[in-house]
């Protein structure tokens, strides 16, 4: 009888708390980028459940113009998708059925690192304490350059996060990595990019790997990362100095236009890179709202990370 009202005591806390949804480790990266396999109840679900307010500058709309080029390529066929017209439209407020995002909503920061490392999580406390935002269920903010610094100064953000998660524990807090810089496996930015993975690892937090997603192209061969790519997609395979090839756009020359890729704004870099941070963004939204995610994905990292698979309910 005792285990009996545990497990009752369990499913009514995730069906009661979060606004509907519940999570525990989410971690979207390269491997959650195949948008096709992403069910439309899943799509519709995220519409329905979330409400979602973006701080960023301009490598964080990267995710914005992606995703706002692929209602047109969705429509379209594009990747042989058939779903019903308009399935990833978004607006400020989900109007007309659209996913409700509202970019950069907030005041007294621009991103996590501008002006300084704190104003962020200030301008979060007062966006979510207004109560026209009561029903703001997720908050996420991206980088500009400057996640490239000593782990000491990352703990700063990780510790805002924390408080964060712990005094509004009806909003689901998305931690994301910093945009690729070219430095390679041994740079301030990877040591940084794996200090915030670990965390979430350690901690079951929700990631948007950010510079996993921008370090592979669709075919996943090759980790650029390591090459020292940077954020327009430029790689150099043998560190010399001099750039080997773009793989963006080697990519997007060996496949078919509005088939296989879609032309959309992307700041820093290719058209391809924003698409792939549309794919992964709409993963995100799908498992944040209840979606389980793919069998044919790591979907947790856990295949780098050794971490556990953990399903939101």
């Amino acid at each position: 009888m005792k285990r009996l009202v545990i497990l009752m005591w369990l499913v009514s806390g995730c069906l009661a708390g979060f606004n509907g949804f519940c999570a525990g480790q989410i971690i979207v990266d390269h491997e959650c980028t195949n948008i096709t396999e992403i069910p439309e109840w899943a799509i519709n679900q995220a519409k329905d459940r979330l409400h979602i307010a973006y701080g960023h500058t301009s490598h964080g709309s990267q995710l914005i113009d992606g995703m706002d080029g692929l209602v047109d390529f969705a429509n379209e066929g594009g990747l042989g998708l058939l779903l019903e017209e308009d399935i990833f439209a978004f607006n400020y407020g989900g109007e007309y059925g659209a996913l409700d995002l509202r970019d950069t909503p907030f005041e007294g920061a621009d991103d996590l690192g501008s002006p300084d490392r704190r104003a962020w999580a200030r301008a979060t406390r007062r966006y979510l304490d207004d109560p026209d935002n009561a029903d703001v269920n997720v908050i996420v903010w991206s980088w500009c350059g400057q996640a490239a610094t000593d782990t000491s100064e990352i703990d700063i953000y990780l510790d805002l996060m924390e408080d964060l998660i712990e005094d509004y524990p009806d909003v689901q807090f998305v931690f994301m990595t910093g945009h690729l810089d070219g430095s390679g496996l041994d740079g301030d930015l990877n040591r940084a990019n794996e200090h915030i993975r670990q965390h979430c690892r350690e901690n079951e937090r929700i990631l948007y790997d950010f510079a996993d997603i921008e370090s592979y192209d669709p075919d996943g061969r090759h980790n650029y990362m390591r090459w020292y790519c940077d954020d327009a997609c430029n790689y150099d395979r043998d560190g010399d100095g001099d750039y080997d090839g773009n793989w963006a756009r080697d990519w997007q020359e060996s496949h078919h236009q509005g088939e296989h890729w879609y032309d959309c704004g992307s700041a820093h870099s290719e058209p391809l890179n924003a698409n792939r941070k549309a794919y992964a963004a709409w993963w995100l939204w799908a498992r944040l709202a209840g979606w389980e995610g793919s069998e044919a994905s790591s979907d947790s990292g856990a295949g780098r990370w050794d971490g556990a698979k953990r399903s939101v309910r």
